[in-house]
């Protein structure tokens, strides 16, 4: 597989006062195309701050980022803003949906700035909520609003799909048609979908699995028969 992400040696540090801290201590990892990837770790281990950076939302203090041949470590604001537009989709753990908008209006709002986005009204039949795209978040339960939260991130049609903690707030029927929803996108558009979360039991459906300790790569693993995802339980 061809890689489409490299990272080389990232590191991160926040000054807390006159304490450095290091969120990351010199991470090295690919990530390819068409692949969906576990990151595991505690609460404090690296995980969200190296999302972070992957996607473009923060910049490393150290260290090299890749898309292809694409410098991200040295790009521009402006660049890392047509980057995360153009080749990224976010999914987080409390949705971020807006709340004065219907289900199928959050998901139109992304297609506005993509340049090849997906259908709506097909996206929203394979999340299973054709018959509640004019609803508003507030009508909606916890599992149908992560749901609209993944259409609107599939509907600008992303290069790389990357999930915070996705089914952190759900109960195990739902997480699973969440974990089935992202792997589908992978398989069926060939995209690579990373999946941070501290739950051990979900890297069994994951293509490679990268632990994280301390702000560093401990292990990284292949799964050579990934579960399905309606197989995973915790």
């Amino acid at each position: 597989m061809e890689a489409l992400i490299v990272a080389k040696n990232l590191k991160k540090s926040y000054q807390m006062g006159e304490v450095t801290v290091w969120a990351l201590k010199g991470v090295d990892c690919q990530l390819y195309s068409g692949e969906l990837v576990v990151v595991l770790g505690q609460s404090g281990s690296g995980k969200s701050t190296l999302l972070n950076i992957v996607g473009g939302m923060d910049q490393a203090s150290d260290g090299e980022l890749y898309l292809g041949e694409q410098a991200l470590h040295l790009s521009s604001e402006v660049e890392l803003t047509r980057y995360r537009r153009n080749q990224v989709g976010f999914i987080f753990q409390f949705y971020n949906l807006m709340p004065n908008l219907t289900a199928y209006e959050n998901v139109e709002l992304s297609t506005q700035i993509a340049r090849d986005p997906l259908d709506i009204d097909e996206l929203l039949e394979q999340v299973g909520l054709s018959d509640r795209k004019t609803h508003f978040p507030s009508q909606l339960s916890g599992g149908e609003q992560q749901r609209v939260a993944i259409a609107r991130a599939l509907a600008k049609n992303p290069m790389l799909m990357l999930c915070d903690e996705p089914t952190g707030s759900l109960d195990l029927p739902t997480g699973r048609q969440i974990l089935k929803q992202l792997r589908d996108f992978c398989r069926q558009y060939n995209k690579t979908v990373v999946i941070v979360t501290h739950n051990n039991n979900i890297s069994a459906m994951a293509d490679r699995v990268i632990y994280l300790k301390d702000g560093m790569v401990e292990w990284i693993k292949e799964n050579k028969e990934p579960l399905p995802p309606e197989e995973v339980s915790w």
